[in-house]
Parts: C-alpha cells; structure tokens; sequence
C-alpha cells in the first residue's frame, strides 16, 4: 500500500540542473523523515541527502560537495532533490526512502523505498 514513485530523471550534459521528486502515499509522510540514495552501475547504494520530519533540518553527503539540495512539501506528500553542476560521476539510478529516524546514512534505517529514476550525466 506504500508507494514511493520518483520521477525527473534524464540524460543531461555536464553542468546541467535536475530536479528530482518522489511523491509518497500509503503512510503519514510528515512522520517520516525522507532521504535520497544513488547507486551506479558495479557500486554499491550511497547516501546522498536526508530531510527531518517538518524539513527544518538537511543532512547532506560531503561527496555531492554542496551542489545538491534537499526539501520537502508536506501538503503534496512529495521530497524533492534540486542538483546542480551535474558531473559524469553523478550518473546513477537515484532512489527516495522514508525512514522514523533522524538523520540516518544507512540504507538498513530507511522503511520504505521506491523504484528510483535515472540520472545519466554525459561529458
């Protein structure tokens, strides 16, 4: 009944802006705080930002090196990652998760995740 869909995702050149949303359903999206995973291919699944239950507090990764933001709006139950200065590196299926705790980097704390959407970022 849970439902995590995200979507924005597409082949951008290097230097490009994205804007990814998930939209969530099924929960009370303002009890969960909400966070944003990426795994390239042959990589493992990395963290990349959080966001508190009422989107008064961020954690970011120290690798997306300040160019990536994280908000949320709790009145349309969506979570949204605003990147920047895109780089080849940043090519990866990018996934929302919602978790209880604040704030959290491991995959394992995070409840509920959605399908994830593609970011490819040529040079």
């Amino acid at each position: 009944q849970v439902q995590l869909v995200e979507s924005g995702g597409g082949l951008v050149q290097a230097g490009d802006s994205l804007r990814l949303s998930c939209a969530v359903s099924g929960l009370t999206f303002s009890s969960y705080s909400m966070g944003w995973f990426r795994q390239a291919p042959g990589k493992e699944r990395e963290f990349v930002a959080t966001i508190s239950w009422n989107g008064g507090n961020t954690y970011l990764a120290d690798s997306i090196e300040g160019r990536f933001t994280i908000s949320r709006d709790n009145a349309k139950n969506t979570v949204y990652l605003q990147m920047h200065g895109l780089k080849p590196e940043d090519t990866a299926i990018y996934y929302c998760a919602a978790s209880v705790i604040f704030p959290d980097t491991r995959r394992s704390e995070y409840t509920y995740w959605g399908q994830g959407t593609q970011v490819t970022v040529s040079s």
